[in-house]
């Protein structure tokens, strides 16, 4: 297992295999100044401050009715779908995910010799990105540049993580029942619910 860290503004754990909970926005799906209330110093957070944060910034996305939406149409939708499926069997196993109308929040397993999570991601965004802004008829930023990425330690946080992502819109008040969601996969091996 090699392991790399970055730093931008979120810290970066990158490991060769594993299973990663990644989340990743809409450019200006959150406001500036809706930002701004959020920030603080990473260095002196504690699980608990680290946890009240993820909260405020996730409630910010899933009833974000302040900035671009783009992802609540099918046609925009279903370009990111596309670009989720396609790496699935080359450089990860896909286990879920759910596009929400301006972020994805997404889980899979590293397959051996894949190419890393770094241009995995990349490799996702400017692809949906150019497809999408061909769509919008527009050119420039279509994905905030950082991604929110999390390495899923053992069976029991992979469940919880993947009821999380299952379940994001129904608690975004969006369905009632998360099979509802058109915009949300489950691999059958991860059927929990």
């Amino acid at each position: 297992m090699i392991v790399s860290f970055q730093k931008r503004n979120l810290p970066h754990l990158y490991l060769t295999d594993g299973q990663y909970f990644i989340t990743y926005r809409l450019a200006n799906s959150i406001p500036y100044k809706l930002l701004i209330g959020l920030k603080s110093n990473p260095a002196e957070w504690d699980f608990q401050k680290y946890k009240r944060h993820f909260i405020k910034y996730d409630k910010l996305l899933d009833f974000g009715k302040n900035g671009i939406d783009y992802l609540k149409r099918q046609q925009f939708a279903a370009v990111c779908m596309e670009t989720l499926h396609y790496p699935d069997g080359n450089d990860y196993k896909l286990i879920c995910y759910c596009i929400m109308p301006n972020h994805v929040h997404l889980v899979f397993k590293l397959l051996p010799g894949n190419k890393g999570i770094d241009k995995i991601m990349q490799s996702i965004k400017r692809i949906s990105a150019r497809k999408c802004n061909l769509l919008l008829d527009k050119e420039g930023k279509f994905w905030q540049d950082e991604s929110f990425d999390r390495w899923i330690r053992n069976e029991a946080e992979l469940i919880y993580t993947i009821r999380y992502v299952l379940l994001n819109p129904v608690n975004a008040g969006l369905v009632i029942d998360w099979r509802e969601w058109l915009f949300t996969y489950c691999h059958p091996d991860y059927q929990i619910m």
